[in-house]
């Protein structure tokens, strides 16, 4: 079996489903013609990589980040046997179909992308019909499922670590007020989960969307019974909803707050209200590290998900060595996971991911860690 050590460096990023490409990860812009495909490496073992190259704005920008990661991850593997097959998406469904057909067709044995959640089932079709498995960035759970594993941040995962976190310090009353949103919905669904399994109690429970003012009123009413109060937005959002608070009357010095990963933004860290805040997110130090050995290689700063792309080459690199059924369901869901660049992960069978996340307290110069990250995973 292959074991947490298997990988010098593995990551990935927290992005909202509502966040920088629009609603559920997909391109807020428009698609543009794909452009022909590149090969990086002279491996036998061929991998395509997907990967919306000449969409415009911020998805062009991470897409060509992404693959300087996966440059830089197949010049630091040592001997790497396998070759990328780069296919440019367009940031479209059709281009991200096309691409998968075409990497399929040249001999991939597993495909990695695309970053669209709207792009994942169309890539999954013709990777599904040649029983190819495909490691997409998306990070909305609802596009995981058979021979399609996700290696991104699921709110599920911060969900879960903060809740059991503060579940471990005697926290056993929850409140919560989310975002009426894709990225709230998941989060509402894993923060009532959590604290069932943790045998606490949700006292209170609201959802804002334009008005923030009246979920805030009530949940600042509601503080009294609760020794825990659950926030998850991003940052500008998220000291707005803080300074609502504080405007009804919430005391937010007398209970805990806790978030996501989300919560790591400047915004955050210079909001009083939100200061000795709790999240969970990977240990940045990983993150550091590699960014610094990008700017080394390309003279420019990584976007945060260009981590994906580093982690699933490495990935792919290590389970080349092996013999024979590399790219198995069984060899990808390993439970004892890999260790990459922002700690653990292991792909669970339903196509999901878990994580080894580390616990943050919001200070005023950043963030500071309460708890690091797991080094493997528990029975």
């Amino acid at each position: 079996m292959l074991g947490a050590p298997l990988l010098s460096a593995c990551a990935g990023v927290q992005q909202s489903l509502t966040g920088p490409f629009g609603s559920s990860g997909s391109s807020t812009e428009p698609a543009a013609a794909p452009q022909q495909g590149t090969a990086l490496g002279t491996g036998k073992v061929r991998v395509g990589l997907i990967l919306p190259l000449s969409a415009s704005g911020n998805a062009g920008v991470a897409a060509q980040s992404m693959k300087h990661a996966a440059e830089l991850a197949l010049a630091e593997f040592q001997n790497p046997d396998i070759q990328l097959l780069v296919k440019d998406d367009g940031g479209s469904p059709q281009g991200a179909q096309q691409g998968a057909q075409q990497a399929i067709d040249e001999g991939a044995e597993i495909i990695l992308g695309p970053l669209f959640a709207q792009s994942v089932p169309a890539a999954a079709q013709p990777a599904r019909a040649r029983n190819v498995p495909l490691i997409a960035f998306s990070t909305d759970s609802s596009v995981a499922g058979r021979g399609v594993y996700l290696l991104s941040f699921l709110p599920e995962s911060d969900v879960n670590r903060i809740v059991d976190y503060a579940g471990s310090i005697g926290k056993r009353s929850f409140a919560a007020l989310l975002p009426e949103n894709a990225y709230g919905n998941v989060v509402e669904g894993a923060f009532k989960q959590a604290v069932s399994r943790r045998r606490g109690r949700i006292v209170a429970f609201e959802k804002y969307g334009a008005d923030r003012n009246g979920p805030a009123r009530t949940i600042a009413q509601a503080l009294a019974s609760a020794d825990t109060l659950m926030l998850a937005d991003d940052g500008e959002a998220l000291a707005g909803i803080a300074e609502a608070l504080a405007a009804s009357g919430a005391d937010l010095s007398r209970v805990q707050l806790i978030g996501t990963g989300l919560w790591d933004n400047p915004r955050v860290f210079g909001s009083q209200p939100l200061q000795g805040g709790l999240y969970a997110a990977p240990d940045p130090s990983g993150f550091r590290a590699f960014a610094g050995r990008y700017r080394a290689k390309f003279g420019q700063e990584p976007v945060r998900t260009a981590t994906l792309a580093y982690d699933a080459v490495a990935l792919v690199a290590a389970l080349a060595r092996t013999q024979g059924a590399r790219f198995t369901a069984d060899v990808l869901t390993n439970p004892s996971g890999f260790a990459g660049i922002d700690g653990l992960f292991r792909f669970r069978s339903d196509g999901s991911n878990e994580r080894g996340l580390a616990v943050m307290r919001v200070a005023s110069g950043g963030s500071q860690p309460v708890a690091g990250s797991p080094k493997s995973f528990g029975a």
